[in-house]
């Protein structure tokens, strides 16, 4: 039976040419109607054709991850965690030895500084005490003055500052009065010894939380030890001579400093046992502390200063010393001082820092704890051995007549000075040992014996860092109790100083711990894209669905749901009397069964079956229309099909349209509906603001192409910084051309210098909507959604809101305190113009929007330095020196090109400034009375003899360096300082430095960039269109009339269109009602139709052979457009479905409140556009006057040049003055000085930045968890069945379960994944793919149907 319903079908698709019959998995489909279900098979591919054994070979873009350089990245992480754990070790290991010399050199009787000296020496101790409080007021002042300071309650200023001061004055008495007069090795581990109280805290901690199991036992052993380690270090110099009262003093002040020392990191136990208190007062005091802790810093770090300088100014009168000395050091000790003193602050500085990195990059364990365990072994190895090393060799000179430690410490100290410093050194150390008996076991062993336990001690109490959970980035705060150290003992301070956890019995998962889930809504803008620019954004979400899949999800961090909004989707189509989709709207959804159909099917075996692709949704709505996607695992796409007749299109609105829905509808509402019915109203109000924490939506275009890892690295942005508000990525234009190639440039410098400077000194001001992460919490703050749905309705509007929506955006953000940040991790692509027209349009949008934004901001910088700590009032001014320096661009380039004149043909200055101004003049007075087309002619023409020019330059002072060999004149400097600049940021961006080859192509464009390109963009300022993908023609325009139509098919064709349409329009009623009605509506085998005149209106149909011929054409009427769009889409079954009432009510409440289209109304549009001329010809007379008054101004210098040049003669290479000298004016050298300023600023935010980029960079691949690989696919063997033929499923097939879907189809095996084709499995099984490409290219899931 089936066979018989197999022939007859294919006998009538062949002589039935007016009705379309296509067999799928759920039965038969005519007209775009499913008739018959049960049957299991489809006989057609993915693009909807009969399948062919001999026609298997498939056309698949590329999938995998092709641009980012994981072979690097992955040997840039070995390397990165080799430097660091060499870096930290080492620099402890420098300061640690560099600070116990400076204790030495402060011993009595030392030979490298004498006695009378020794102020200097302690003086220098000081300094090491005091530097990181220095440093920490200086930081705390600053976030004062320009950021925000709340000063605690005086009951909290009491309480930490009585620590302080036992603590600062510990530091001082051990380490200035106590350490001077103990011997070298006690000095090095007495300091391990001040982990003592951070022991006993641990065991009290754990106690307040219940914690009585084998997690104590490390901190009380710690504890035991360190006590021993006292007790063995009292009775190895009490013992030595009992009746020693100044022994014993010295010992007293050393336990006792270290006890006190050891209060420092009470905060870190502190934290955790107020936490876990009943007590009220011990909550509020942590929470004060919290919010008053920069004034806190600043009184501490004062109080830290004056103990430390009245212990210092106390003790050295009492050893009958002379401060006097320190004005008059001999030059070889102020050599040795100073070196010694510099290294110490320096490593100490660098070790704090390396130690951060460490912890941020997630290595801790091999790259910050075992380093610094290791470094007091090796700071004991490094003093110890050159002692024993020299007493050997003074034995073996002396025949071994040196018979002790003793007798050898007797001729050391009847020795000289020697020119060796590092002898004389030497020396004074074993003058700290001869005090012991370094021949006798006994003090040997006890000496061992106290080191050892101190060691031991410090290991146990830190032992919990070795199960300490870190996410993958997180602020130092988080990780560091204190934002202090301590460089006097660098290692101890670190290592305390780490955020304490209690253990927990649970094993609990080591990404997720403290780690809560968000929802991430992907939501993307279309509109005219082309058919690769949509596959593009289509495959980076199908990857990313892979990546976090719904179903089985590994990853708990996050899930996602992405959202698709087509303006001006809908089209009149001539038949019908509703308008249909176009055919960008139509592409979309193909290009979604085919991209389904590639992730779905990719890696099956070559004789499988395709799979099929499951039911999708259809839904109408008030605003036009909506298809839901549930993608292969799990997650959905929805593209929401605008209507510009129901609601309103463009950028903004679409946009507009998307916050109320995910965030006004999904979020928000249930929560009030749970308030309705009598939920709690605090509780509510709780969720409901950690939902809205919790929520990121992601801005896309519609041709972004982006990888999963990129959207994890920018989560994990918002996800550790709760005022963060917005995050971008590194945008990277795609296409080919120079127009391209120089915007690869411009995009490259802008996000190596500019954006990274924004991050590191303030906030960045623009997240691009291309590629850009927001909180949901920032956009609906106040002022912020409410306000980016103002509508237009001044000219100044059209420019700041319209023209750069994002930009605007980000201003409002900024305003009312939120941070916008920059990822260079997260990477993303996207299509840039190609075309010089097309260019300057869109630069003529972003022009005048930038401005506008800045001059917003600037205006409220009082209010914004007030709201927003991360925008200082110097920050705003370098944002006014940036805008200014913007404004005079076009005058500095034609001085530029003046100077060029002068330099080429050796013209007057004046009179170069003069022929300089011409051009331009004249090019601005045409673009007032010109079309903007014939403008960027112009301009093109201008461009290329410009290029010349600018050419001719460079090659002509590279020949003047050449020439008079000399490098040191102002031009020379600048232009060399600038392409070291950029050499050296490039090396930084190793896989961008192929860029550098396009900033040649820059050079010799920037009098069109800056110049021409801002002259266009200001005189059309008016002109408020969008200036792209405008040119492409619009689908559904008017077509080529047709022959008219007789009376009587007129009649029977409206007839027949009217009773298709009332059928295609009913609502959907369920399936089982949607099944009985279309069974119904089947009719016997229809009889042969007579041909129609050929002037009949319908699409023509040419068999295959006859595409010359014209066949016979039906009046056959057309569908609504959910049927049309079922027809198109045949392999992916799309079902009607109702949308819900309340989202019904709630999108017309919203179109009628803020998205009504916009009326047509010609009297308001003239008045627009004569409010944006007089606009445009105010700020453009304002602009350029600005300039005219900047190079009268220079004009005038030059004129008199005289009087007011400053002259700055010309070295040689050898240095040597030439004759010649350079006249400089004096505004040109300061407009000169301040540029250099800002550039050499923003050459620092980079390094810092990239810094900091490869600590994420490291951290992602170092804690993202790999997905197991996929199992290796069995070689086929000879004489072995692989598949069942055809027939046999048909007979499984009508022999199961007629009702069965395609989702309860048989069991799913992997099998291994083949890069977007299907290749040989022997291929398959040798290939070696790298498990970081893998991690951030993993491809669909492979299965086949059994």
């Amino acid at each position: 039976m089936v066979g018989m319903l197999v022939l007859t079908v294919q006998y009538k698709s062949v002589e039935m040419a007016d009705l379309k019959i296509i067999m799928t998995a759920r039965g038969i489909n005519i007209m775009g109607c499913d008739l018959f279900y049960g049957l299991g098979f489809t006989t057609k591919n993915d693009g909807g054709e009969e399948w062919r054994p001999w026609d298997t070979f498939q056309q698949v873009p590329i999938i995998q991850d092709e641009q980012t350089p994981w072979k690097l990245f992955r040997a840039l992480k070995i390397i990165s965690m080799i430097v660091t754990a060499i870096f930290i070790f080492g620099l402890a290991l420098c300061s640690k030895t560099s600070f116990l010399i400076l204790i030495t050199l402060s011993s009595e009787g030392t030979k490298t500084i004498p006695d009378d000296l020794k102020p200097v020496t302690l003086l220098c101790i000081g300094c090491s005490l005091i530097t990181s409080s220095v440093l920490l007021l200086l930081k705390s002042l600053w976030k004062s003055f320009f950021k925000t300071a709340k000063v605690p309650s005086l009951k909290t200023s009491a309480f930490v500052l009585s620590f302080e001061f036992l603590v600062s004055g510990g530091a001082a008495i051990l380490t200035i009065i106590a350490m001077p007069h103990l011997d070298i090795i006690t000095n090095i581990t007495i300091l391990n010894s001040i982990a003592v109280y951070s022991a006993l805290l641990q065991v009290a901690a754990q106690c307040s939380a219940k914690n009585t199991n084998r997690y104590m036992v490390p901190s009380i052993l710690s504890f035991i030890l360190i006590l021993t380690g006292y007790c063995l270090f009292v009775v190895l110099y009490i013992l030595k001579d009992l009746n020693n009262i100044q022994t014993a003093t010295w010992v007293g002040l050393a336990v006792g400093g270290s006890f006190l020392v050891s209060l420092n990191w009470w905060e870190n136990y502190f934290r955790v046992i107020s936490e876990r208190s009943s007590s009220t007062f011990l909550k509020e005091l942590c929470k004060d502390m919290r919010r008053g802790q920069n004034f806190l810093h600043i009184l501490s770090s004062l109080l830290r200063v004056a103990v430390t300088t009245c212990v210092l100014g106390a003790y050295v009168p009492l050893t009958n010393l002379d401060w006097e000395v320190v004005t008059s050091i001999p030059l070889r000790e102020t050599k040795i001082i100073a070196i010694t003193v510099g290294v110490q602050l320096i490593s100490s500085a660098l070790c704090h820092w390396f130690a951060l990195s460490a912890t941020k990059m997630h290595v801790m364990r091999r790259c910050f704890i075992l380093p610094l365990y290791l470094a007091s072994l090796a700071v004991v190895a490094l003093l110890v051995v050159p002692v024993i090393v020299y007493y050997e060799n003074h034995r073996i000179s002396f025949n071994e007549t040196v018979t002790n430690f003793t007798a050898y410490c007797n001729i050391v100290d009847g020795r000289n000075l020697s020119a060796s410093v590092f002898e004389d050194l030497v020396n004074d150390v074993t003058r700290t040992l001869c005090f012991l008996d370094m021949s006798d076991m006994m003090d040997i062993s006890i000496l061992t014996g106290s080191a050892a336990a101190w060691w031991l001690g410090l290991i146990l109490a830190t032992l919990h860092l070795w199960y300490l959970n870190l996410h993958r980035i997180q602020r130092t705060q988080d990780l560091f109790t204190r934002r202090l150290y301590e460089g006097a003992f660098i290692e101890q301070s670190l290592l305390l100083n780490v955020r304490f956890e209690i253990p927990s019995k649970q094993k609990r998962k080591k990404r997720d711990v403290g780690i809560e889930p968000v929802m991430v809504y992907l939501c993307a803008t279309m509109w005219h894209e082309t058919y690769d620019e949509m596959m593009n954004i289509i495959i980076s979400i199908f990857r990313l669905d892979k990546y976090r899949p719904k179903e089985k999800q590994m990853e708990q961090d996050f899930s996602f749901e992405a959202h698709i909004y087509f303006d001006d989707a809908f089209q009149y189509v001539d038949g019908t009397p509703e308008r249909h989709l176009n055919e960008y709207a139509e592409t979309l959804v193909q290009i979604i069964k085919e991209v389904y159909g590639i992730f779905t099917n990719m890696g099956d075996s070559f004789f499988k079956n395709q799979h099929q692709i499951p039911e999708q949704r259809i839904i109408r709505t008030p605003y036009g229309g909506r298809v839901v996607i549930t993608m292969p695992h799990g997650n959905d796409i929805v593209i929401h099909f605008k209507d510009k007749e129901l609601i309103r299109h463009k950028k903004r609105w679409s946009q507009i349209m998307y916050l109320f829905y995910l965030l006004g509808f999904k979020l928000t509402t249930k929560y009030y509906k749970e308030w309705k019915n009598g939920g709690d109203e605090k509780w509510l109000m709780q969720e409901a603001q950690k939902e809205k924490h919790n929520t990121y939506l992601m801005a896309l275009d519609g041709d972004t192409d982006f990888q999963p890892g990129a959207v994890v690295l920018l989560i994990d942005r918002l996800r550790m910084y709760p005022r963060v508000g917005a995050v971008c990525g590194r945008i990277h234009p795609t296409g080919a051309g120079p127009t391209v190639w120089f915007q690869k440039f411009e995009y490259a410098v802008s996000h190596w210098l500019q954006k990274t400077a924004e991050h590191v000194f303030g906030s960045v001001l623009c997240s691009p909507g291309c590629f850009s992460l927001f909180r949901a919490e920032a956009l609906m703050d106040d002022n912020v959604m409410k306000t980016y749905s103002t509508k237009s309705t001044e000219a100044g509007h059209y420019i700041q809101y319209d023209q750069g929506e994002d930009r605007w955006l980000c201003t409002l953000l900024m305003k009312q305190g939120w941070r916008v940040e920059y990822t260079a991790a997260s990477d993303a692509y996207t299509n840039a113009p190609e075309e010089f027209k097309e260019l300057y349009n869109q630069r003529r949008r972003w022009g005048p929007s930038t401005m506008a934004n800045v001059v917003d901001l600037l205006g409220s910088s009082t209010i914004i330095s007030h709201r927003n700590r991360s925008m200082s009032k110097p920050f705003m001014f370098y944002q006014l020196f940036s805008l200014f320096s913007g404004i005079l661009a076009p005058a500095t380039i034609v001085l530029m090109v003046a100077g060029s004149l002068s330099f080429l043909w050796e013209f007057d200055s004046a009179a170069s400034i003069v022929i300089s101004v011409i051009p331009p003049a004249i090019y601005l007075g045409l673009s007032f009375k010109l079309k903007s087309d014939t403008q960027i002619t112009i301009a093109a023409v201008l461009s290329i003899i410009y290029a010349f020019l600018m050419m001719v330059v460079t090659l002509a002072i590279i020949g003047s360096m050449v020439k008079e060999k000399t490098i040191l004149t102002p031009s020379s400097i600048f232009v060399i300082a600038m392409a070291m600049i950029y050499i050296i940021t490039a090396l930084l961006h190793p896989q961008e430095f192929y860029l550098v080859f396009y900033g040649l192509l820059y050079i010799i464009c920037i009098p069109s960039a800056y110049l021409l390109l801002t002259i266009y963009s200001m005189v059309n300022m008016n002109n408020v269109s969008w200036g792209t993908r405008e040119a492409k023609p619009t689908p559904g325009g008017p077509k080529p009339a047709a022959a008219p139509q007789t009376t009587t098919q007129k009649a029977q064709g409206t007839f027949q269109r009217f009773l298709s349409w009332f059928r295609c329009c009913n609502k959907y009623k369920g399936p089982q009602h949607r099944q009985l009605h279309e069974e119904n509506i089947i009719t016997p085998e229809p009889e042969p139709l007579e041909l129609q005149p050929q002037n009949t209106i319908v699409d023509g149909i040419f068999p295959e052979g006859e595409q010359g011929q014209i066949e016979p054409i039906y009046n056959v009427p057309i569908p609504c457009w959910v049927r049309k769009l079922q027809s198109v889409t045949e392999d992916m079954n799309l079902v009607e479905e109702r949308l819900d009432e309340e989202e019904v009510e709630f999108w017309k409440e919203l179109q009628v409140k803020y998205l009504e289209p916009l009326p047509n109304d010609k009297e308001k549009q003239k008045k627009i556009a004569d409010d944006l001329k007089s606009l445009r010809n105010k700020i453009n007379f304002a602009f350029f006057m600005t300039n005219a008054m900047w190079l009268v101004a220079t004009f005038t210098l030059q004129i008199y040049s005289e009087i007011f040049a400053i002259r700055i003669p010309i070295y040689n290479l050898t240095l040597d003055r030439t004759d010649n000298e350079i006249e400089i004016n004096p505004v040109g050298l300061m407009f000169i000085l301040g540029f250099a300023l800002s550039v050499v600023l923003q050459f620092i935010g980079m390094f810092y930045h990239r810094m900091n980029t490869i600590m994420h960079y490291v951290a992602f691949m170092d804690t993202e968890t790999r997905k197991p690989k996929p199992k290796k696919q069995k070689k086929y063997k000879k004489g072995k069945k692989k598949d069942t033929t055809f027939n046999e499923e048909v007979e499984e097939s009508s022999s199961s379960n007629q009702t069965t879907s395609t989702d309860s189809v048989s069991e799913v095996s992997e099998v291994s994944e083949v890069s977007g084709s299907q290749g040989n499995p022997d291929e398959s099984e040798d290939s070696d793919n790298s498990e970081d490409e893998e991690l951030f290219s993993q491809g669909p899931e492979e299965g086949i149907m059994v």
